[in-house]
């Protein structure tokens, strides 16, 4: 029984790992990976731990025979089907990561700068924040950073104004993540395992989500930008000779057969049960024969872009270190729900937090420091879907669900380290650890708060 207290060790150390990688010189990656393979090497050769837990004993209820041999195809069986569901929400992440790199590849985001741009800095924040909020509800939100980053490189020189901004878009692409089933990783696995349904996550969030953007923003107008104040130099979007080459038509066709590949993949999978991965796939093989042909009509005009190629697209711009670090926490915590770690572990966390939204908060500040990813794919191991009772807040579209989806991503916000977003902009733009937690971490508290509570209100009507 001592590997039965040895694997949640194992994982919380991988998880400690993982927040202080810059500390440890260790990619979070590599540490991820190492925590799922000693997570499952324990369960497969001490099978005794999994020999406990209700799943195999449903499992031998509906099978002949026994002994260790039997737990060992148990294991075999599940672990095949972690695999198979971890895979549909890895492909929906590299096939996205690929749309939207080729929509930025093929200039579809440059017309963002060109409505963005103002000299006024107070008017610039809320063009940036609402620029973010939706374009990480469309796309993703650590996507929407991305675009938001590579435009304000275009619209402000001077690096200490572009680091305010960039520290609110943070805030905002979160923000925007929150509400929408595509918007963050976190919100893609509650959607994926049954626990929320697009329409219902949108109509309920998208409210409080609005709200912990504009209290923190509102905030940010008054105290970071005085009234009237002007960039120091006026914004010019410049042009790309890449961009220049594309013709016209090719940029816009590639623009809304991205965008529509994304927005459309809760309407497959609501009207006619297309798993979210199949969906975007369809996309991105829609985009590709397009280019395709596009090369082909254009062979000498093109000559110079073989870059924008869809499989230098796969080849250069598919993230396969966020993919596999996905990957190592997911199936990581899937070890833990074979070994019933996490079961039991949700007994004791609803004798001590009995009040699911005070769970779903402390949840959501913990995302600051830990990584949200795991945090989530643990909850969901804890606590399956309730199908008892309509007024149970772990049925499918549960209070507790839904309050989730908003804490675990709002939650990211609190420290730069927090989210995927936060990393990314941190790495981008160089800021520091301190600079964020000094300046914005009480917005986003104040945001996070907010949002909290309104939702909390609108459950009391809705």
């Amino acid at each position: 029984m001592i590997s039965f207290y040895v694997m949640p060790v194992i994982f919380v150390l991988g998880i400690l790992g993982i927040a202080f990688e810059e500390q440890i010189k260790i990619n979070k990656t590599a540490t991820a990976l190492l925590t799922c393979v000693l997570l499952w090497a324990i369960l497969l050769i001490d099978t005794s731990v999994a020999s406990r837990t209700e799943g195999f004993l449903q499992y031998v209820a509906h099978a002949t025979g026994g002994g260790d041999t039997e737990v060992s195809d148990y294991l075999s069986l599940r672990l095949t089907e972690h695999l198979g569901d971890v895979s549909g929400t890895l492909f929906f992440v590299l096939c996205s990561m690929v749309l939207v790199s080729t929509i930025d590849s093929y200039g579809g985001f440059k017309s963002v700068a060109s409505i963005v741009a103002t000299t006024n800095k107070r008017r610039l924040l809320w063009r940036v924040a609402l620029a973010s909020f939706f374009f990480s509800a469309f796309l993703d939100n650590l996507a929407a950073s991305i675009v938001i980053i590579a435009v304000l490189r275009k619209l402000v020189p001077d690096t200490t104004d572009r680091m305010k901004y960039a520290c609110m878009s943070i805030i905002a692409c979160n923000a925007g993540g929150s509400w929408s089933p595509i918007g963050d990783v976190t919100t893609l696995l509650l959607w994926n395992n049954g626990r929320i349904t697009p329409y219902y996550q949108i109509f309920h969030l998208i409210i409080p989500a609005l709200i912990s953007l504009v209290v923190p923003t509102i905030l940010a107008h008054f105290f970071l930008f005085k009234k009237g104040v002007k960039l120091r130099q006026r914004p010019n979007v410049p042009e790309d000779e890449m961009y220049d080459i594309l013709p016209h038509r090719a940029r816009i066709v590639v623009f809304i057969l991205g965008i529509l590949s994304l927005m459309l993949v809760p309407i497959w999978q609501t009207f006619f049960d297309v798993p979210a991965f199949m969906g975007v796939i369809f996309g991105l093989v829609l985009v590709w024969i397009y280019t395709e042909l596009m090369f082909s009509r254009y062979k000498k005009r093109l000559r110079e872009a073989t870059t924008l190629r869809m499989t230098e697209q796969l080849n250069n711009n598919a993230d396969l270190t966020t993919i596999f670090y996905f990957l190592g926490i997911l199936m990581s915590v899937a070890a833990l729900i074979e070994g019933g770690q996490l079961a039991a572990a949700s007994t004791q966390v609803t004798k001590l937090i009995p009040s699911t939204g005070l769970l779903a908060t402390i949840i959501g500040v913990l995302s600051s420091m830990l990584d949200n990813v795991a945090l989530v794919a643990a909850v969901l191991g804890m606590y399956p879907v309730d199908a008892s009772g309509a007024l149970s807040p772990f049925v499918l579209n549960g209070s507790f669900w839904v309050f989730l989806a908003y804490c675990a991503v709002n939650g990211g916000s609190l420290l730069i380290i927090g989210s995927a977003t936060g990393v990314t902009v941190m790495g981008l733009e160089g800021i520091s650890f301190g600079y964020y937690l000094k300046r914005f971490s009480l917005l986003a508290l104040s945001g996070y708060l907010a949002g909290a509570l309104a939702y909390q209100l609108q459950s009391l009507i809705f």
